[in-house]
Parts: C-alpha cells; structure tokens; sequence
C-alpha cells in the first residue's frame, strides 16, 4: 500500500542524529506551543497529533531504528511503498489504548498505522494524549524595574505596578496592571535579581505558574555614582583649600562626615574611605572614592586680580617645570 512518508524529525525539527534528550525536548516545546487547550487556531489540532505521531516513534529506540530502516532520502509528503515483510513487524506497547490521555488509532495518520499497527501508540511521559496533557510549570517572565539609590543602599519594601500581557481563558491575550509588594536587598546594585515566585505564565493542564524575575536598575543620582558595591562622588575645593589643607563636611547616603583635605592636594586626586559604600551580603561595606576637583574663581575684581598676581609672583610656581 502506498502512503504519504512522514519526516518524524522533521516535523519534530530535530536532526537525524539527535539524542533521546534533544527530541523530548523538542517535542515539549512544540506540544505547549500547539496544545489545543492553548492554541485556538484552526490548524493546531492536526500539527499537535502529528508533532505527537513523530514523537511516539522517535521516543521508542526500537520503533525509531526499524523507522530509520526506511532510509532519510525520502521527502515529507511523497508516495511511500513499504519494503517487503515490513508489514509482519510489530510492537508491543506498555500503553493503556483507550483511555484517556491516549491517542487512539484515528488519531494517527495512514503512514503510521500502515508500519506501526492500530493501536501501537501509548503515550507515556512527555505531555501525553490530545486531552490530557502533563502538567507543566509556566513560562518565567522578567522585566526591569528603576529604583532610587537610596532605597537600594537602605533596602526595605515598595510597591511596584507592572502593566502585563495575560492570555485569558478565551486564549485572547489581554492587558491588565498588577501591583506587587516587592523587598528590595539592602545594598542592592545593578542588575540585581528578584524572584517572585508563581507571578510568572500560567502553568499548562495544572501546573504550577512561572516565576516573575525583576531586574533592578539604579536611577541615575546627582552625587553619587555606583561602581559595583563602591560610591563615587566629587568634592569641589578652592586653590587655598587644596593648598593649605583643610576640614569640610560631606553628606553621605548615611549621615554627613567630616572629610581631612591634606595640604598641597591635586585635583584628580582620590580619597578612599573603608567601608563607606554600598552594603554586601556577607554584612560589610564597599568603599567610597573621594574625587577632589580644584576649581578657580571667575569674573575677579581688579583687587582681586592683584592678590592672584602677587601670589603668583610670591610663589615662582610652575606646575610643568
């Protein structure tokens, strides 16, 4: 009998020479995609069965050697003549034809029932028959959410509203703004992960939800910047202050301090203070880096423009000498 040759890695879109893990986790992936208790389009019925048909014989190293037996130079689709004594082989099946959560043999197209028998399938594993498949935890979402540097350096709860995309029970896909109560990590930095557990896609035939993952970004503040668990800031000074050393107060994230200028400091010149930055998990502190920039005085008076003169010729000073 002639029938039409079904390409089972093809329809699966796996090479001949995949592994068992590789085609499971083929089939997987297309069985949620065209689930009919998912997919609403015409067609998915039908690519379900047959992503199911190529799985049943590929799954199985016995039926997917005799298959292979047929030869890969046959295209999806042609006229296909048994070769002599096929017809005697058969298999035996540990299935439970009938019952729910199995294919039946109408299920299955003329190719198979013509080499594999009626009544050859038995879905175990994987996601099962047409109607009862296993169930799988949803999809894990994620976005990012902004977050102040000061609510990252203290930690602590905030309220954050997402606007979503949801597939409702219709299949239409819908939006819809869901609020959370989120905690975020003291000392929290770029890129930081938080995990909400079930707030993800739903699960498919009763599984669990997927997890929703927020990725946090730090908003960009007008002091401070973050290098890793470290704060970076600059400190403007006056000629005299850099030159003669002085004390200035300086307003961390924490509480103001009390910063010693050292005489004869450089612009470019960096201060480092121990355990001033952002928190760690392991309950110490990164650093924060002092930046002292020397800046000079505009639009000077004539008495002004003296003084600066006679410093200048006080001093004899040249900084490229």
């Amino acid at each position: 009998m002639a029938v039409k040759y079904q390409d089972y890695y093809e329809v699966l879109g796996v090479k001949r020479d995949a592994s068992q893990e590789e085609i499971q986790r083929a089939y997987r992936k297309l069985a949620r995609q065209y689930h009919p208790d998912i997919n609403k389009e015409a067609s998915a019925e039908a690519k379900f069965k047959s992503i199911g048909e190529a799985y049943e014989v590929l799954k199985d190293p016995e039926k997917r050697r005799k298959y292979d037996q047929l030869g890969a130079n046959w295209k999806n689709g042609q006229d296909f003549q048994a070769p002599p004594g096929w017809e005697n082989f058969s298999f035996r099946t540990g299935g439970r034809a009938g019952r729910e959560g199995q294919f039946h043999g109408s299920d299955f197209s003329d190719f198979f029932e013509a080499f594999f028998g009626r009544g050859a399938s038995g879905f175990g594993g994987g996601f099962g028959g047409q109607h009862a498949p296993q169930p799988q935890q949803g999809q894990t979402h994620e976005t990012t959410i902004t977050v102040g540097l000061e609510d990252a350096y203290r930690g602590g709860s905030r309220s954050v509203s997402l606007d979503l995309v949801e597939t409702g029970p219709d299949g239409r896909q819908h939006r819809t703004t869901k609020t959370y109560d989120v905690k975020i990590p003291q000392g929290a930095t770029e890129g930081t992960a938080i995990r909400l557990k079930g707030q993800g896609g739903p699960g498919v035939a009763g599984g669990p939800a997927g997890d929703l993952i927020l990725r946090l970004h730090l908003a960009e503040h007008p002091r401070f910047e973050v290098q890793g668990h470290d704060l970076i800031a600059d400190l403007p000074l006056t000629p005299w202050e850099a030159a003669l050393g002085a004390k200035i107060d300086f307003q961390t994230l924490d509480g103001s301090i009390t910063l010693t200028i050292p005489a004869g400091a450089q612009s470019g010149q960096k201060l480092r203070l121990r355990g001033k930055g952002m928190p760690k998990r392991d309950k110490t502190s990164g650093d924060l880096i002092i930046r002292l920039k020397i800046m000079v005085p505009k639009n000077l008076t004539e008495a002004q423009k003296k003084l600066f003169e006679q410093l200048r010729d006080e001093l004899n000073f040249n900084p490229r000498d």
